[in-house]
């Protein structure tokens, strides 16, 4: 991925090394949401899974540990900037406004608007507070535990939780959440998978337009965001958990949904193409 010298994102907010450790990082924090997934827990039932300086220069404020020498950190502010001005781009063509996101990075466990998390619950976002939360040790899972490597599946993680902020602004959330309040168990989770598999387009729309606008997309980087999508699809977790697959409590979809869905926003472009419930 392209992404050295691009305009890093002003609205990232750096809390590693300020909270309390929490035993159960790492491998067992991602197995603990594996399990939780998987006995109908959702995490994101409430956390869903301005200008900037260049790449390279470190966000004032940040721990000593960790200036000038975080390329992770330095690409995901890359990402979210130009998550930012893809989806100021397009809310601007319908005449709207859209409202930044900040990006919260923490380690083990952080406090939101939505509540105390742990790393255990992945990546996240916060509709309360409209804030993105990631613990970077989720990428050092997804690309030795999941295989799905590569600084593109990365991005992709950081566009699918944004999704979550566009569907925020746009009332897609609050439909969501109201439809689910009257719902069983099992249509709760279907809905949350139309929900999450429409993130996943929207992430998909962000990609196309950083690859027509900025040319960030080089060759493999699409196959390392499809690779992360099928990584984490609900039937590969439960199958390699679990050892069987119960479709009635997905909450995300499958690997073939979550990748289709990315690619129909990447080959279109079109946030309109992403209506999930519809389908």
């Amino acid at each position: 991925m392209r992404w050295r010298g691009g305009r890093r994102s002003g609205n990232v907010q750096d809390r590693r090394g300020r909270g309390g450790m929490i035993a159960g990082g790492g491998i067992g924090a991602v197995v603990i949401t594996i399990i939780a997934l998987l006995l109908g827990v959702d995490p994101d039932t409430t956390m869903m899974s301005g200008g900037g300086t260049p790449a390279g220069e470190v966000a004032p404020g940040a721990p000593d540990q960790f200036r000038g020498v975080d390329d992770e950190a330095d690409m995901i502010s890359v990402v979210l900037a130009d998550t930012e001005d893809t989806w100021n781009a397009i809310f601007a063509q319908q005449g709207a406004t859209y409202r930044e996101p900040e990006l919260v990075l923490f380690e083990d466990v952080v406090h939101s608007a939505c509540g105390m998390a742990q790393s255990a619950v992945g990546p996240f976002y916060c509709p309360a507070d409209e804030q993105v939360y990631l613990d970077l040790s989720f990428f050092h899972e997804l690309s030795e535990r999941f295989g799905a490597p590569g600084e593109f599946a990365r991005a992709y993680v950081v566009a699918h939780e944004v999704g979550h902020h566009v569907q925020t602004l746009l009332g897609i959330s609050d439909d969501v959440r109201a439809a689910q309040a009257r719902s069983s168990q099992r249509e709760s989770n279907a809905i949350q998978v139309r929900m999450e598999l429409q993130a996943d387009c929207l992430a998909g729309v962000w990609a196309h337009h950083a690859q027509r606008e900025r040319q960030v997309v080089e060759p493999g980087d699409i196959e390392d965001a499809l690779r992360a999508a099928s990584a984490i699809g609900d039937d590969r977790l439960q199958r390699e958990t679990q050892g069987r697959i119960v479709p009635e409590s997905f909450t995300h979809g499958t690997s073939a949904q979550r990748m289709q869905w990315f690619s129909n926003g990447f080959e279109s472009g079109n946030p309109d193409r992403c209506d999930t419930f519809a389908m």
